[in-house]
């Protein structure tokens, strides 16, 4: 099990433009980010024993961090492609 904290910047280190932009110029890519930096970092508090929780509460946040993580993704790919 990783202990890494997954922040946007080292997820999508080739899109690191983007996200600034994306993140100033776009509200609810903002939102997404900030609850996507919410999540992760308590996800990361539970796994490094600061804040101890059971086994499904993790999973739950693992997969709603995942699923932050892909509707970020599916923006920077549409920026992208309306950037080319």
């Amino acid at each position: 099990m990783s202990h890494v904290p997954h922040e946007l910047h080292e997820e999508f280190p080739e899109s690191a433009d983007e996200l600034h932009t994306l993140k100033t110029k776009d509200t609810h890519f903002a939102r997404l980010a900030d609850e996507y930096h919410t999540v992760n970092r308590e996800v990361h508090r539970i796994e490094t024993n600061v804040e101890p929780a059971a086994d499904d509460v993790l999973e739950d946040l693992k997969k709603k961090r995942l699923h932050l993580k892909d509707q970020i993704a599916a923006m920077l790919a549409a920026a992208a492609n309306t950037a080319t």
